[in-house]
């Protein structure tokens, strides 16, 4: 059997991962998504406890053109995977450009923002592993 790096084998779980939620209906169609007065919709696919206090969820988030979602950060890790177009994150204050098939890893409680800087749609696979009964997002209130 040849062995296979980490890199890799993180790819292709990611990959595996879009793919149950695409071949199981977790991801909606794109026409199918309404998307509230700020461009952006999400649709949650997998809710499910594990380890205790904590629980992953899995949801489809759609970017209409332009649209953002302001500065956040979540009770535990995110792991962003971009579906189609074009994502761009601000982590902690650095830039990082995602395309359709790449991922990042947010840790838990870091302040981020996404945007699609692009004329057509994008969406990511956003996974999280966080603490049971506290809120998905909570918005920076630092401006």
């Amino acid at each position: 059997m040849k062995a296979v790096d980490m890199k890799t084998m993180r790819t292709l779980g990611l990959r595996v991962l879009a793919g149950l939620a695409l071949a199981t209906g977790a991801a909606a169609p794109a026409l199918a998504q309404k998307l509230d007065a700020n461009g952006i919709g999400r649709t949650e696919a997998v809710r499910h406890d594990f380890d205790g206090g904590r629980e992953a969820i899995q949801v489809r988030v759609d970017f209409g053109p332009g649209a953002a979602f302001p500065k956040h950060s979540h009770p535990g890790v995110e792991i962003a995977y971009v579906l189609e177009g074009t994502v761009e994150y601000e982590l902690e204050g650095k830039p990082v450009v995602l395309k359709a098939g790449e991922a990042l890893y947010i840790p838990a409680g870091a302040v981020h923002s996404a945007r699609n800087p692009g004329q057509g749609k994008a969406a990511e696979l956003a996974t999280y592993l966080v603490e049971k009964g506290k809120p998905i997002v909570v918005l920076d209130k630092q401006k």
